[in-house]
């Protein structure tokens, strides 16, 4: 659930992108969605129930708790095999799962039509640059720029580096730099894995309580 935890004036860029897809549904699963979302909550229970499973498959953090409780893992697949492939999973702040993404890269007009979920349920972000920096005693910040700003400054989307982000003012040595990738344009499907009173496709779930420390911004 990326979109939540990137900074204000990212966030609004990429909304006002994915406005330009069609309006999304009901946010509970109609006819042929009910059987995908049973099946992921079901399977992704059993096999990524905690963060120590996902980085184990191969996840890493990359964003802050957003405002809905969600910490976001990706593996940086940003192509979904198949509906036991999610590219993202996000957790609490206690590490159990709360929800997946999917995506396909990029195509414009043409929506994915895939495992029985509505092509509008899907979104369009534009790319971007998401970095981690450690700080004192280890701490990590997680934060995002857009590729706009990124290649302003001289980096490279193909072959990004520290060292941009040193010349943006971001970071300060390079080596304070622990990872730096850019996340392509993709459609992204956002589904819920912990029951969701408010349907699998909402936006928030009432049974997830943000901390008092979440992160609106990175």
């Amino acid at each position: 659930m990326f979109i939540r935890s990137i900074a204000p004036a990212l966030v609004l860029a990429l909304v006002a992108t994915a406005a330009l897809a069609a309006p999304t549904p009901a946010p509970k699963p109609q006819g042929a969605e009910i059987a995908f979302v049973t099946h992921i909550q079901q399977a992704f229970m059993a096999k990524y129930p905690t963060t120590h499973e996902a980085v184990e498959a191969g996840y890493f953090r990359y964003t802050n708790e957003d405002s809905t409780g969600a910490i976001s893992y990706a593996n940086q697949h940003w192509t979904s095999e198949d509906w036991d492939h999610p590219s993202q999973l996000w957790y609490d702040v206690h590490g159990n799962l709360l929800g997946a993404d999917f995506s396909v890269p990029y195509v414009a007009g043409k929506p994915p039509s895939l495992w029985g979920v509505g092509p509008t349920r899907w979104r369009y972000f534009e790319q971007h640059v998401h970095y981690i920096l450690s700080g004192p005693n280890g701490a990590l910040t997680y934060g995002a720029t857009s590729d706009a700003k990124f290649t302003a400054a001289g980096g490279s989307l193909s072959d990004p580096q520290a060292s941009t982000l040193v010349k943006m003012g971001i970071a300060k040595p390079p080596a304070q730099v622990v990872k730096l990738f850019v996340f392509p344009a993709v459609w992204d499907l956002v589904v819920w894995v912990k029951p969701n009173p408010n349907g699998a496709f909402a936006w928030q779930n009432p049974l997830v309580h943000p901390s008092a420390a979440a992160h609106s911004d990175m």
